[in-house]
């Protein structure tokens, strides 16, 4: 991919010189990508990444959720309203009183379900067009930026699921 453009080409059609501009750009146009493949089961990328995350992993605090999502525990919970309001998770049994548990409803795994194609096809349609080898490439970049940020959970040995960090 050539980062070059011809004088004539409009500004909305070129790289910034700022990393962070391109970056950001790139998150958003790849969250619309997939939020149009979810539309049809009336999801948002983000609100399937964490029930997919859920689902897979069983009942979560929300500080492991977060930590798994790479999401701030304020912006989770945020998220999570929707979810629950739509009657997809549940508060779920916790050791610790102080912590709040969600689990993944009978209707939230029915969705999860419905939307596992779409999901696929998004995944298809990114790989198609970027490669398999930019796409594998992507992730390596995504976790040094982590890293470069001073993110300590970046390449701290946990475990992610095939679907983590989808609607970050």
């Amino acid at each position: 991919m050539s980062t070059e453009s011809s004088p004539g080409t409009p500004a909305a059609n070129r790289p910034s010189v700022c990393v962070c501009v391109n970056v950001r750009r790139a998150a958003r146009a790849i969250t619309r990508v997939y939020d149009q493949a979810l539309a049809p089961v009336d999801l948002k990328v983000t609100q399937f990444s964490a029930l997919a995350n859920i689902m897979h992993s069983g009942p979560l605090n929300i500080s492991r959720l977060a930590k798994i999502l790479q999401l701030d525990r304020t912006t989770l919970v945020r998220n999570l309203k929707a979810l629950e309001a739509s009657g997809f998770i549940e508060n779920g049994a916790s050791s610790d009183p102080r912590e709040r548990t969600v689990q993944v409803t009978s209707s939230g795994r029915t969705i999860v379900e419905r939307a596992m194609p779409c999901w696929k096809n998004a995944q298809k349609r990114v790989e198609a067009e970027l490669g398999r080898e930019n796409v594998r490439q992507l992730g390596l970049l995504a976790v040094t930026l982590e890293k470069l940020s001073g993110d300590g959970s970046a390449g701290d040995g946990h475990q992610q699921t095939p679907l983590a960090r989808v609607g970050k």
